[in-house]
């Protein structure tokens, strides 16, 4: 190639590839990988409150409000929920997390749909927000 030529890779389509290695169980709600190219969209730990830093009560509620929080992060950096690579969960109760799990993947998929990205789950002792139930850390890679 001449230099100073760019070259062109071929526009590829929204959705990134999962990563499902050959006899392994499909995960649910999640993949065991992602194989993405493209320009990356960081968003810090985000917690389950709204503009004016007030939290719903209940872990549902926190887990809808900071999805949403995640999405408008993601808007100001030219990304969609179907970009999001990887997310990472960190909840005070593991068990509060595992009884509200149906509700929970409700309220996932009226949000950010059917992308189920890289994920991990984590219980930790404290937050920062003493209010907050859970925090959550997402990446999404633009095509």
């Amino acid at each position: 190639m001449p230099e100073g030529k760019v070259r062109e890779l071929p526009v590829r389509s929204a959705k990134h590839q999962a990563l499902q290695p050959k006899g392994w169980p499909a995960p649910k709600g999640y993949a065991n990988g992602i194989k993405a190219r493209g320009d990356f969209v960081f968003v810090g730990g985000m917690v389950g409150w709204d503009a004016n830093e007030k939290f719903p009560k209940g872990f549902v509620p926190q887990a809808r409000q900071l999805l949403e929080n995640i999405v408008a992060v993601l808007a100001e950096g030219g990304a969609k929920p179907e970009h999001i690579v990887r997310l990472t969960w960190y909840v005070l109760d593991m068990d509060e997390y595992l009884a509200c799990r149906r509700d929970l993947g409700k309220a996932y998929r009226e949000v950010l749909g059917d992308n189920f990205p890289a994920m991990a789950l984590v219980q930790v002792g404290r937050l920062f927000e003493p209010e907050a139930r859970l925090e959550i850390e997402a990446t999404a890679v633009v095509p």
